[in-house]
C-alpha cells in the first residue's frame, strides 16, 4: 500500500524558514516524479514544486528563488526547503506522487507574526 507522510510544518514569522519532509513507502520511490502542492483556505490546491526521477525541478512563479525541492532516494524522502516565508505562503502543504493522484494527509504551514 502506497503511503506518503508529511512532516515539518508549523508556525513561523515572516522571513523565517521551514523544511518539509515527505516519507514514502510501498513504492519504488526512485522512479517516480514527486511534487509539493498547497491549499490555502478558500482557494484551490496549487502546485508549488516538482522534481523528476532525474532531479529536474520546476516551481510556481510565486516561490521561485525562495523554495527548493530535493529528494533522497536512499531514504525514499522528498523535501521542500522554504526560505523568506511570507504570510501568503500560509496553507496546508501536501506531498504527491506527481500525476498519479496519490496524496499525503498534509502538514499545516502558518506564516504570521
Amino acid at each position: 500500500q502506497v503511503q506518503l507522510v508529511e512532516s515539518g510544518g508549523g508556525l513561523v514569522p515572516p522571513g523565517g524558514s521551514l523544511r518539509l519532509s515527505c516519507a514514502a513507502s510501498g513504492i519504488r520511490f526512485s522512479v517516480h516524479a514527486m511534487a509539493w502542492y498547497r491549499q490555502a483556505p478558500g482557494k484551490q490546491r496549487e502546485l508549488v514544486a516538482g522534481i523528476s526521477p532525474s532531479c529536474s525541478t520546476d516551481y510556481a512563479d510565486s516561490v521561485k528563488g525562495r523554495f527548493t525541492i530535493s529528494r533522497d532516494n536512499a531514504k525514499s524522502t522528498v523535501y521542500l526547503q522554504m526560505n523568506s516565508l511570507k504570510p501568503e505562503d500560509t496553507a496546508v502543504y501536501y506531498c504527491s506522487l506527481r500525476g498519479l493522484g496519490v496524496w499525503g494527509r498534509g502538514t499545516q504551514v502558518t506564516v504570521s507574526s
